[in-house]
């Protein structure tokens, strides 16, 4: 009993990696392994470069649209329609200047996720589940080992990315303690600098984290998506059928063709024989057929209920031993013979014919 009971526990130990079934269908619900850091250093990256030099270009043309409100729209009447088309007419001019920021912001995302995942479009993972509102599922999830490791992952990313920006600001420290004494633009400019500088390192910095975390994100699933030698079997069965259903399909597949068969020994016009092995059953009408077709076949205990079939029946056995098993190896049922087997056969049927009378 005790033995049982161990041999059952390790066959529902999930120590197997995943099938390509199981993938597929965790694929499906949403599960897959994918690093939302990964995804947004890429995004941050992407932005801050872009802004590097994009930064003179969006700053003039936000300067544009200041002045020109200041300049231009404060001297129109102040009524509702008026205040009405300058906040419209600065969110569109805004809208023009950020949105370059805003695509790349969205391109990436996309792509990041694309590279990861591949397409993948799925409502599984959006779907209510009642088990999400049991709370102790709740606690087990928040001291579960993923918690810790995510914890652990925000705790090293916070130093990292603090340590890296404390030091870009360290770096520029003397042009930091000089801002007051410069004009405003290139105190700007100043601070747009060391920001983009800051910006760019700290998304490195979590590219490479995230890229870290991806391959864990990765070894995390497989392991999650682990099967038991029992759930393969299962799957197997499943899919392609149980094996010892499948085996009782073809040996009563097997019956019935060897069924067929001997009904069809009657029909053919002689039985050829090695004498004990092998048994080939002919059929041939003159007319209809371009050469003698091979009706039955058989070895050993098959052999023998050919004959026994052909006597019944008064079919003519022939003992011709190379003929027979040439034909049994060489042939399978519905078979015309070739060439090289006419001559024999033929003088075979000519002594049958001439046997039962028909020549």
């Amino acid at each position: 009993m005790r033995l049982q009971l161990d041999l059952q526990f390790f066959a529902e130990e999930k120590t197997e990696k995943a099938t390509p079934k199981k993938k597929s269908d965790t694929r499906k619900k949403g599960q897959v392994a994918k690093s939302a850091d990964l995804s947004s250093a890429l995004s941050m990256l992407s932005i801050f470069i872009l802004l590097t030099f994009a930064v003179p270009w969006m700053g003039r043309g936000l300067m544009d649209v200041m002045q020109h409100a200041y300049t231009e729209e404060m001297q129109h009447v102040l009524t509702e329609g008026n205040v009405h088309q300058l906040f419209t007419s600065l969110a569109v001019q805004s809208a023009k200047i950020v949105a370059p920021v805003l695509i790349v912001a969205l391109v990436i995302g996309v792509f990041s996720n694309i590279v990861q995942i591949g397409f993948l479009f799925t409502t599984e993972s959006l779907s209510f589940k009642l088990n999400r509102l049991d709370p102790i599922s709740g606690i087990k999830r928040i001291y579960s080992l993923r918690a810790i490791v995510e914890f652990l992952k925000s705790l090293l990313k916070i130093t990292l990315v603090g340590l890296t920006t404390f030091i870009i600001l360290w770096m520029n420290r003397d042009q930091l303690l000089t801002l007051t004494q410069r004009t405003l633009w290139e105190a700007v400019v100043a601070i747009g600098k060391v920001t983009t500088e800051m910006g760019i390192a700290a998304s490195i910095v979590l590219l490479v984290l995230g890229t870290f975390d991806y391959a864990y994100q990765r070894f995390d699933h497989a392991k999650n998506i682990r099967m038991s030698k029992k759930e393969i079997k299962d799957e197997y069965k499943n899919t392609e059928g149980d094996p010892q259903i499948k085996g009782r399909i073809r040996e009563l597949q097997r019956q019935m063709a060897m069924r067929r068969m001997m009904q069809d020994v009657p029909k053919a016009d002689v039985v050829i024989t090695n004498p004990t092995h092998f048994a080939v059953a002919l059929q041939y009408k003159d007319g209809e057929m371009d050469a003698p077709v091979v009706v039955a076949k058989g070895a050993d205990l098959i052999a023998q209920r050919i004959k026994a079939i052909a006597k019944e029946n008064k079919v003519a056995v022939v003992e011709k031993k190379e003929v027979a098993r040439a034909l049994y190896h060489r042939l399978e049922i519905g078979d015309q013979i070739p060439e090289e087997f006419f001559k024999a056969v033929a003088e075979i049927l000519a002594y049958v014919y001439q046997l039962n009378g028909k020549v």
